[in-house]
């Protein structure tokens, strides 16, 4: 799945498919976030920079992974995955990306990111500043809904298998 915003650079696919094809990888993304200088060179907003180190931070914290770029548009999965996580239950907005690597946790698949070259322009993005906002508002409450799912405070469809 490649955001269509012209942003990423579709030549990789075969590179990153691959690592789904040896089995290293169930999910893979592309993480546009090597060094600031070089994402922050390539047009990068520092808003959208700053805000995804954070939340990738406190994602990478709260789900136990060690992935760049949790907000990458840039992402490839497996058939297995599709098959099992319940994305019907997902939010229709931004924040199904989110959703949706939190339920690939969930279900135990393995998630990999390689770095993927990105440009910035004006017409590269649809989300602006104040989208961004909700945006991250309804990352961090994915994870909250993602915590008391596991500690069984309480059951969220977005984490249950559909039958």
């Amino acid at each position: 799945m490649i955001h269509p915003d012209y942003q990423y650079d579709s030549r990789l696919i075969p590179y990153i498919t691959g690592f789904l094809e040896k089995g290293i990888c169930d999910v893979i993304l592309g993480s546009r976030i090597r060094t600031r200088k070089e994402t922050l060179a390539c047009g990068m907003p520092k808003y959208k920079y700053f805000s995804n180190r954070l939340l990738t931070f406190i994602e990478n914290v709260v789900l136990g992974q060690n992935v760049a770029d949790f907000h990458s548009g840039y992402r490839a999965y497996t058939r297995m995955v599709l098959e099992t996580i319940p994305y019907h239950n997902n939010s229709d907005g931004f924040v199904f990306d989110t959703e949706f690597l939190a339920q690939a946790v969930y279900f135990g698949f393995k998630i990999g990111d390689v770095p993927v070259p990105v440009r910035y322009f004006d017409e590269a993005s649809s989300i602006n500043f104040s989208n961004s906002l909700v945006y991250g508002f309804k990352t961090l409450c994915t994870l909250f809904k993602y915590l008391l799912h596991m500690t069984g405070l309480r059951r969220f469809a977005l984490f249950e298998k559909s039958t």
